[in-house]
This record gives C-alpha cells, structure tokens and sequence, in this order.
C-alpha cells in the first residue's frame, strides 16, 4: 500500500510564503468599514506556509488519486460515464462564450441566445417535445422542475386533488425524494417476473388522485418497458401525465423518442447523454422538455426569436417562476450542443446502438462466473447480482474494493434494491472491445478469489492509498476538519 504523503500543515515551514500578487489598484477602505467589527477575527488565520512549488507538487500529486473517464474505463451504472470529446471544452472556453455576463443587454449577447434557441430545437427534435427549458442545473432539478410543472398544470385545471405519484421499484433513487420535495405521496409500484412495470399493479394503483407517473424507459435494470403504450394510456385515462426520466436516454437516442410513446414531460442529463463532464459537484444541466399543454407553465424566461432578434420572453402568467439563477448553466449547454452538431443524427443513433451493443457483449461474458438475475436483451446496462458470492463471504461492496485494487473503477453497488447486493455495469459507447475484455477478465479473476479465498477478498483493498475504511463509524463520527495533534 502507498504511503500517503505529508499533509500541507505538516509540511509547513515559517517564514515560506507560496503566492505574490500585484498592488491593489483600487483605492484602500479601513476594514472597519468593509467589514462590521463583530465579524472581523481576532487573530490571524492559522494556514500552512509553504513555497509555491511545494504546494504545486502537493496538489498535483493529489489530483493524480484522482479516478476519471480520462485515466480509466468507468462502468458506474446508470451515469453514463463515457468519453468528454476536448472539441467539447474548446467551444465553451471561446471568449464570446465564457466571457459573457448574464446581465449584459440582449442585443449584445445575441449569439449566445442563439445558441440557446437552436439547442432547444435540437433537444425538441431528439425527445418529440413542444417546448424546453434549459434553467435545471441537474438531472434532480429537471425533475422537480417537472413536476412543479405538472402540479401547477393540474391546480390550473382545478384539479388540486391530485396528490400522488406512482413511482416503479425499478426507479433512480432521486425520484422518490423529488416527489417528496414537491410535496406529493409516494406510491410505489412493484416489477413483475421479467422486470418491468407490473401492468396489473399500475391499473390498480391509479386513481383520481394520480398526479403523474415517473418512468426511466429503459429502466434502472436496463431493460425497455415493452407495455408503454399500455402504461402510459392507463395513467393518461386516469387524468394523470407521464414523466420521463432521462438518465437512460443514451440507450435509444436516434431509436425512438419519449414523446411518441406517451410521456408529457421529459428531462435530459446533458452531463451524461451528451458527453459534458459528469461527477465531482458538477456543473451539470438538465433541461426540461413538455407537450403543447403543459408550456404556460415553464419557468421563465424562454428563448425566442422575432425578426430575427433573439431575445428573453417573460411572458408566461402561468409559469412557476425561475428556477435558476439568471439562465442555467450555459457553459455546460455550450459544450452538450456541440456534442450534437459533431455527431449528427446518424452519430447519435450510432452511440446508442454502440452501447447497447457493448453492454450485451459485456453481459454475456460475465453472466458466465456471476448470476444474472434478468437473463436477457439489455439496452445500456445491466444489474448482476453479488448474493452467490455473498454467501461465500465477499459481497458486491468487495467485489467493488477487489477492482479498485486491479485499477479499476467499480460499478454502482447495492442498486437498484429490487436485486440483492445488485452491480450495475454500464460500459457506454466509448469504450473498446479490448477494454470491455480486460473488465472481464479482472471479474473473473474476482469470482476465482472468491471460491478460494473469501475472507481475503472481503478484507480488501490492499494496493490503494488507504486500505479498508471503518464505514459505519465514519458515518457516525465524521472527522471534517485536520487538526494537529
């Protein structure tokens, strides 16, 4: 196991100093008058002093700790974790993008409305959607902006009765939470013996006060819901509307849209289907699509064109307000609508039938040596099950320790609940046949460990920076801050 090197404190030396910066140019205030005595410190703040190469060095080293779809192939189920093209990062880093300042006045920031109105078309295109905003920041933003766009579509109606949302077993974890935040009932609906919707279990559920039903089409495991049109007439004959999830969108871009199986309302994750940087905090985006019905209620502003001058349109009386600071994150919409003009629609077909294809083959190769629990055609991703090899004593959460030790990053463990000590593995698009057979190769190696050494495995990693961690008590006394002993 690497040693892990000094901490900065520890590395502090008085007297060093790591930063010069220019004279002030702006006349100098006493600090009384820019900050109120009470909340000026009493004494210095204690920061370690070091020399600029020295804190150079240290950071640098730490960012090589660092694990990312730059340095190694990322199977992270249900994230789309693919290739961030560079092309992608040149475009927004253009001064005429990344210099704007939301405040300027339209006609000075023409261009960059522009963008944004084409990249409207393009999704409207991509999902058989009205109308979108681009102001979520995320995929869970995008959701509860769409169902607060639901909500205030039924209490327009004079429907306000209408308090429950049906949310599948298969579901991303962040849906029932959303429901919750925009103060609905959770109600949830259980998978039949292929994993899918139960149809029989939907019918009952619905009732008058059915707001909606959220769905991930294909779903969490994986697999397309077969009965969608049957789904969605019997939420929609109940008055309810259909919300599509668009965390999976990358297993049929170019195959079929959410608008032509039924659904109302949509949201993309542009920081997973359309290549910009995902994970770490963000930024991410994610923008909202909607039927006719349902756009006087989209937050404002939206972006339309008059005589061919773009400009901010506030005029929705129904909206539900904004949603985001100024106009969403633009920089990552930069980045998402380059991505689709690179790739065409022909490209964009081809990366969905590549990561189906890719998932498949990998599914295929390591159903051999761990039990899959739905055996059969996958889209994106599929969900392996750890419980065999739980019972040998080292579950999903080891075979997960046992990659990182092999260099690999593992896939999502222990999810989605509907399978028992679940691995979600999505290889994506941009991953090549050799990489997918060393993944391979590694799992079996893993499941070899298991049958021979159990207790070994489940006591791992041993070659990373810091071994097995305490993780029930670090959950329940979390150190947050260094202090010196």
């Amino acid at each position: 196991m690497r040693k892990p090197k000094a901490l900065l404190f520890e590395m502090s030396r008085s007297g060093r100093l790591g930063y010069s910066l220019p004279d002030c140019d702006v006349p100098e205030k006493p600090l009384a008058e820019l900050i109120p005595e009470k909340h000026q410190r009493s004494e210095p703040l204690d920061l370690p002093e070091l020399s600029e190469g020295e804190i150079i060095r240290h950071f640098t080293e730490l960012s090589t700790r660092n694990f990312g779809v730059d340095t190694g192939f990322y199977p992270l189920g249900s994230c789309t974790m693919k290739y961030n093209p560079k092309v992608n990062e040149e475009t927004a880093a253009l001064s005429g993008f990344s210099l704007l300042h939301p405040c300027q006045p339209e006609e000075t920031v023409q261009g960059a409305l522009e963008l944004l109105y084409k990249m409207e078309q393009e999704l409207k295109e991509l999902t058989g959607m009205d109308r979108f905003t681009l102001q979520p920041a995320a995929g869970a933003h995008g959701e509860l902006t769409g169902l607060m766009v639901i909500q205030a579509y039924h209490h327009h109606r004079g429907d306000s009765k209408r308090n429950r949302v049906l949310i599948p077993l298969s579901a991303h974890g962040t849906n029932p939470a959303t429901v919750s935040m925009a103060g609905y009932e959770v109600v949830q609906v259980p998978c039949d013996e292929r994993g899918l919707v139960d149809l029989e279990a939907l019918k009952e559920a619905v009732d008058e006060n059915t707001s909606a039903l959220m769905l991930t089409n294909p779903s969490t495991l994986g697999l397309f819901e077969e009965d969608i049109v049957a789904i969605a007439r019997t939420v929609h004959e109940a008055g309810g509307l259909l919300y599509y999830d668009g965390a999976n969108m990358n297993a049929i871009m170019g195959y079929i849209r959410p608008g032509d199986m039924g659904f109302d309302v949509v949201h993309l994750n542009l920081h997973k289907t359309m290549s910009t940087p995902h994970g770490g905090g963000g930024p991410g985006s994610g923008p909202v699509g909607v039927k006719e019905r349902l756009i006087p209620f989209l937050p404002v502003p939206l972006v339309d064109n008059k005589n061919d001058q773009f400009f901010f349109n506030y005029d929705l009386p129904e909206s539900i307000g904004k949603m985001h600071s100024f106009y969403g994150n633009f920089g990552v919409v930069v980045k998402a609508y380059t991505y689709l003009r690179m790739m065409g629609a022909e490209g964009l077909k081809q990366a969905s039938g590549d990561a189906v294809l890719n998932a498949n083959y990998l599914m295929n190769l390591l159903k051999k040596n761990y039990w899959l629990p739905y055996d059969r055609i996958c889209k994106h991703e599929f969900v392996l099950s750890a419980k065999p090899e739980k019972k040998k004593g080292a579950g999903a959460g080891d075979i997960a320790k046992a990659l990182l030790d092999r260099g690999f990053h593992p896939p999502t463990v222990y999810f989605p609940l509907i399978v028992e000590d679940a691995l979600m593995i999505e290889p994506t698009e941009t991953e090549t046949k050799e990489t997918l057979d060393a993944f391979a190769e590694v799992m079996t190696e893993i499941a070899k460990d298991i049958d021979e050494d159990a207790e070994k495995v489940a006591h791992g990693p041993y070659n990373t920076v810091v071994g097995r961690l305490d993780e029930v008590q670090a959950a329940r006394n979390p150190v947050l801050r260094w202090e010196k002993k």
